[in-house]
């Protein structure tokens, strides 16, 4: 069965600076709409309060709740116990990486990413679950 198109992203980044990068890679150039939260924690807030994303995209390293446990309480809320999700890294080593999937994440993208690549790559993860 062919997943719908991906329009909806739930973007966890605690950088302002790369949330804004990434936001206007994302929007402008992708076409996404997101839901920008600046930790973890906003990020369950977000789907308490009603937000269905198609994707979540996680930064790996947050303070406080970082990109693997906000991930396991997403797990936790039936709204997004099944929701695809990426995380975003510096620690792209094959054993993390597997590591990260192991966690039911569809993928990586390294960072520093290009921006003008960034939602082609997230894109790219999103189709590979038909594969």
């Amino acid at each position: 069965m062919k997943r719908p198109p991906l329009n909806d992203i739930l973007y966890v980044e605690d950088d302002p600076d790369i949330r804004t990068i990434a936001q206007l890679a994302l929007e402008t150039v992708g076409g996404f709409r997101l839901r920008i939260c600046s930790s973890g924690s906003e990020a369950l807030d977000a789907v308490d309060q009603g937000y269905r994303p198609d994707l979540v995209l996680l930064d790996v390293m947050m303070p406080g709740m970082d990109g693997p446990t906000t991930l396991a309480a997403l797990r936790g809320l039936p709204a997004t116990a099944e929701t695809p999700a990426v995380f975003m890294t510096a620690k792209v080593q094959a054993g993390e990486i597997a590591s990260y999937r192991s966690l039911g994440a569809l993928g990586v993208v390294a960072k520093p990413f290009d921006p003008m690549q960034l939602a082609q790559q997230v894109r790219a993860l999103w189709e590979q679950q038909d594969a």
